[in-house]
């Protein structure tokens, strides 16, 4: 996990993922389902959405998707899920390397197959390559936008000259009509991609042997929840097949599928339930969180999510030893010693918080998020035999997650605490270039390269920073 108030934070996308902004601004670059535009790029620092960092939840994301991924042709894209920290239920592809899904998707979901039959579906949408040909067709309207627009103009202009009416009514209507035909072109387009999406994720989850029944339950729900709004839509003008003739088409694909009746397996089951529990600890107010995992309901996930917000709201001692029941419950659970970690660290004893951190890293799949913390961990125990281990572990960190501002500001704080001032000046430009804060970055940069010699690998990273250029925005 990453961040130093809780394990689950709020992380904006950098430079890498600016293109998300352009893609969300024209409403039909990025395959929705449950809403008709993507969550809209937010304007904090270096802009992008504003990202959920969490070892465990991209753990068991990646799981999910890794089957589907293969059978798709798609397991060597590196691909990943990245989370939005949205309460709404959506997920989106903007490019050909991440399927964007909201935590609101994940807390709704109450099954893995659920989640699986999403992300089969936007699979679909990389596998079909529809962004690059939803870019053909916006480039093709734009061209036949701007011939129509002449042509109205024109119109427009003959009407002037000739003093008459009729032919300056035709260019007006020529000026508004193109659009409407273009944009109901394109939406009628995009409608199609999400049919042939529907497809692909069904031949995906057949293909590894799941049931589609996740898939075709979120889509029914979601045309129940939008059954009275759709009496007031017009089904031209929307990204996504009507809601009923959705599910009404999943039916026709599904009939006879020889999976439909599989159940995800138990220990699957309960891994999504621990996910929902954490995310509802982490991001809902504490009397919703109490309200959903109340005291009478001892299962494990209800247990997770009340340590989570005992550990969240201040109450340390009470947090500790209900994490330490969970440890008890489930010894090789890693992302409970993760969570006892971040519990010690947030309390002030970093020293302390450094062996189940350590247990963490040893036991998780992917400790790349938990080794940040550990970094962090050894750096606030004040112990100068640490201090060589945290550098390591940070610069490896670094270099696994590069847009990851913490790993770099823990850096730094490494780097000064060694008496290394040209390596702290160099990771603290890097922090503060991921923050969007370029003004800062070209500073730190400028003074790195004075204490690096001229042409070392050092001087040049600084100096690429130095000259470093936010690209200039598309306007909305």
């Amino acid at each position: 996990m990453t961040g130093t108030q809780r394990p689950i934070r709020g992380w904006i996308a950098r430079p890498a993922a600016r293109g998300l902004g352009v893609l969300t601004a024209a409403a039909l670059a990025a395959a929705t389902i449950g809403r008709p535009e993507p969550v809209p790029a937010q304007s904090h620092g270096g802009g992008g959405p504003p990202i959920i960092r969490d070892a465990e939840t991209e753990q068991l994301l990646r799981d999910y998707t890794q089957p589907i991924l293969k059978v798709a042709g798609l397991a060597k894209q590196n691909i990943h899920v990245v989370i939005i920290n949205d309460r709404s239920f959506n997920a989106f592809v903007a490019d050909g390397q991440r399927i964007f899904i909201n935590a609101g998707a994940l807390m709704q979901a109450k099954t893995p197959n659920e989640v699986i039959g999403v992300l089969a579906h936007e699979s679909g949408h990389i596998a079909g390559g529809h962004l690059a040909r939803l870019r053909e067709q916006l480039a093709t309207a734009s061209t036949e936008s701007l011939v129509a627009m002449m042509l109205g103009i024109g119109a427009l202009v003959a009407g002037a000259r000739s003093g008459g009416g009729s032919a300056g009514d035709l260019g007006a209507a020529a000026l508004s009509a193109p659009q409407a035909i273009i944009q109901n072109s394109l939406l009628a387009y995009v409608r199609t991609q999400e049919e042939q999406a529907d497809r692909a994720g069904v031949k995906f989850l057949t293909a590894t042997g799941q049931s589609p029944k996740g898939m075709y339950d979120t889509f029914k729900r979601l045309s129940d929840e939008m059954l009275y709004q759709a009496r007031y839509i017009n089904p031209y003008m929307q990204t996504h097949p009507m809601p009923s003739e959705r599910v009404a088409a999943l039916e026709e694909l599904i009939k006879g599928n020889p999976y439909w009746d599989k159940k995800d397996p138990p220990e699957l089951q309960m891994r999504h339930d621990l996910m929902r529990a954490k995310l509802s600890g982490f991001m809902e107010r504490s009397e919703i969180s109490a309200n959903r995992y109340p005291a009478s309901d001892q299962s494990l996930p209800a247990r997770y999510a009340r340590a989570i917000a005992a550990m969240r709201f201040g109450d340390s001692r009470s947090a500790l030893a209900q994490i330490d029941a969970l440890i008890q419950a489930q010894p090789q659970n890693p992302y409970f010693h993760e969570l006892k970690g971040q519990a010690l660290l947030e309390a002030g004893r970093a020293t302390e918080a450094i062996a189940p951190l350590r247990q963490a890293v040893a036991g998780a799949p992917n400790p790349t998020l938990i080794q940040i913390m550990l970094g962090q961990a050894l750096i606030e125990s004040n112990n100068k035999a640490y201090i060589d281990e945290a550098v390591t572990m940070l610069q490896a960190a670094s270099a696994r997650e590069p847009e990851s501002i913490d790993a770099f500001a823990q850096l730094a704080m490494a780097y000064g605490r060694k008496g290394d001032n040209a390596h702290a000046d160099l990771a603290s430009a890097q922090a503060a270039l991921l923050r969007g804060d370029i003004k800062a970055a070209h500073m730190l940069a400028d003074r790195a390269k004075g204490r690096f010699p001229v042409g070392s690998p050092g001087w040049v990273k600084a100096d690429d920073i130095t000259s470093y250029k936010p690209p200039r925005r598309v306007a909305n």
